[in-house]
Parts: C-alpha cells; sequence; structure tokens
C-alpha cells in the first residue's frame, strides 16, 4: 500500500492485512490488542489512534511519526530493529518497554512516558520535550547527548547510565541527584 489514508476504521475486529505500507496514514483508527507482527511501515503517520496492547513482533517502523496516540503496554523491543526510526508527540505512552532498542535521535514531544522501560537503551541525542516520566527506567541506558531540559519527574543514576553531554536543566537537576537523598531547594 501506498499513499493510502485510513480513518476511523477498527483493527480489533478486523485486522490490518500484512504487508508494507508507504506514506500512509492512519487518523482515528482503533488498534487495541491488535497484531501487527512482521508489518512494515515507512514514512507511516498514525494520527489520534488508539494502539494499546498491541503486538510488534518483528514490525518494522521506519521513519513513522505518532501524533496524539494512546499506546498503553507496547513492547517496543520486540519491533523489528533495522532501520527503526520514531518519533511521539501528544502520546499516551505509559508502561510501555523499549528494552535494548536503538532509538537514537528519537523525538519525544508533550508525551506521558511514566513507568516506560528504557533499561539497555541507546536514547542517544534524544530529545524529551515536555514530557512526563514519572518512574520511569534507566538502567544502563546510553543518554549521551540526549535533551532532558524539558522533562520533568525522571530519576537517573549518572552512575549506571552513561550520560556524557546529556543536558539537563537547573530546574529538574534533582532528577539526578535522587539516590543521594539530598535536599535541593
Amino acid at each position: 500500500m501506498t499513499d493510502k489514508e485510513f480513518n476511523n476504521l477498527t483493527f480489533s475486529d478486523d485486522p490490518l492485512k500484512k504487508g508494507e505500507y508507504d506514506y500512509c496514514i492512519f487518523s482515528n483508527c482503533d488498534f487495541t490488542g491488535s497484531d501487527l507482527s512482521s508489518i512494515v511501515f515507512s514514512d507511516c503517520e498514525f494520527v489520534n489512534c488508539n494502539l494499546s496492547m498491541t503486538q510488534l513482533t518483528g514490525v518494522a517502523l521506519r521513519n513513522v511519526k505518532f501524533i496524539d496516540c494512546k499506546m498503553l503496554g507496547l513492547d517496543f523491543e520486540n519491533c523489528n530493529q533495522f532501520g527503526l526510526e520514531i518519533s511521539f508527540e501528544r502520546c499516551t505512552m505509559n508502561h510501555c518497554v523499549f528494552y535494548k532498542t536503538k532509538i537514537r535521535d528519537t523525538t519525544f514531544k508533550n508525551t506521558q512516558l511514566r513507568e516506560v522501560d528504557f533499561t539497555e537503551c541507546d536514547l542517544r541525542n534524544a530529545t524529551f520535550d515536555d514530557c512526563d516520566l514519572t518512574a520511569a527506567i534507566f538502567d544502563n541506558s546510553i543518554l549521551e547527548g540526549a535533551d532532558f531540559r524539558a522533562a520533568r519527574n525522571f530519576i537517573i543514576d549518572p552512575e549506571r547510565n552513561r550520560i556524557k553531554k546529556a543536558k539537563f536543566s537547573t530546574a529538574n537537576i534533582s532528577g539526578l541527584l535522587m539516590k543521594y537523598g539530598i535536599v535541593i531547594d
């Protein structure tokens, strides 16, 4: 499929056909609990879609944008890692897993990332712009050059993560010092 628009469809009942989707736009679609395994999405946009609990085994996401989407409990570690390039704007992504994924230069903008697992994730030069990272897990993650200046509610242990040249603001620096039990006013 190339240059096709999918509007107001429910794929939980009638699954999206396996194949390759290039330059497609999915608007107001419900994928809740769907199986997108082995489908290839290139240069696609998902706008105002519900992708919660969707199966992503072997799915290829190449230059894919998610805008205003609900994406609860997604396991991005199962995606095809070759060419994985994604961005998120105004999404709700609580309880997602990015374990060992390489998502360098990824932009998360105005996105809720509560209890997201970024363990051993390569997030070099990623941007967290106005993101809520409450209880997000950063453990043995590569955060070099990542921009956390507009992020909030994160806790990152500098001794357990690579943070060289990562950017933080004075307003949120306490997230780096939490383990020391100090009070910052």
